[in-house]
């Protein structure tokens, strides 16, 4: 997925790469181990449905729809183009498996509380995943929405909140200081859990402990995932420009060669190691 993320990236040669490589292994969580979805079918009624809040982190969406099998891989060369089905923002007109048109922070936590609340009176057993960003948090709407699901006991939505500490305006904490985010849940009645957002047996547990819980007790949860912009990739990691990146000609290539050494190395450590 990360690779698909960096070869997206080169066609334009800029976009919102970092965070797409940060959120790499929350969506591959995801889409492998916890969404019911038909990848022939988009539309199946019975499927689970991802809200993707946060519009900008497209790019890494598509790279996980590809490889559920919703889009083709060879699609994914079309991203940000004219015509293309694959905007540089989420848009759900365009794209197959695209719930909502995101970008406008703030409204898909609460599109995620009248999906899950619609789904629950038509006696679906289909879940509802939000995944929105910590500078999201920022907005009033995403707190009202939080305290209409524990209202609603929606069992059926699980928030996923990405920490990479990072926006648009800056670091997050000089923007508008939101820890402690875990009491703030839980004081809205959510069934909270941080975890390492880069951390993929850290996010199966997860999700796992939301879904038992959701069933045991019919409140919603939320997952705070702290995740770093870049990940896997040095050269971007340190960026200090970080939220929208533009990136050299010359560098892709450089990217893809630190990607692929690091995922190397932790493959042969966890040889090693068994």
């Amino acid at each position: 997925m990360r690779h698909h993320v960096l070869n997206m990236g080169e066609a334009q040669g800029q976009g919102y790469v970092g965070q797409a490589l940060d959120a790499a292994d929350v969506l591959a969580a995801v889409y492998a181990d916890q969404l019911r979805y038909r990848a022939e079918d988009p539309e199946w009624e019975g499927r689970d449905r991802f809200l993707l809040s946060t519009g900008h982190y497209a790019i890494g969406h598509y790279a996980a729809l590809a490889e559920a099998g919703i889009v083709p891989v060879d699609e994914l060369e079309t991203y940000g183009s004219d015509d293309s089905r694959l905007p540089m923002s989420g848009m759900s007109t365009y794209t197959p498996g695209m719930e909502i048109s995101g970008g406008s922070l703030g409204h898909g936590l609460t599109i995620a509380v009248g999906t899950a609340l619609g789904l629950r009176l038509q006696g679906s057993g289909a879940r509802v995943f939000n995944f929105l960003s910590d500078g999201e948090l920022d907005e009033g709407s995403t707190w009202e929405a939080a305290m209409g699901a524990h209202h609603h006991q929606l069992g059926n939505l699980t928030a996923i909140v990405d920490i990479n500490a990072l926006q648009a305006d800056g670091k997050t904490d000089t923007v508008l200081r939101t820890e402690p985010v875990l009491d703030k849940w839980a004081a809205c009645g959510w069934f909270v859990q941080r975890v390492d957002g880069n951390d993929v047996g850290a996010l199966l547990a997860a999700f796992d402990s939301a879904a038992a819980k959701a069933e045991a007790e019919g409140k919603p949860s939320v997952i705070l995932c702290d995740t770093k912009v870049g990940r896997g990739v040095p050269l971007l990691e340190d960026r200090e420009k970080a939220h929208f990146m533009r990136i050299d000609e010359h560098e892709w290539q450089i990217c893809r060669e630190q990607l692929t050494a690091g995922y190397e190395a932790r493959t042969a450590s966890e040889g090693e190691s068994k």
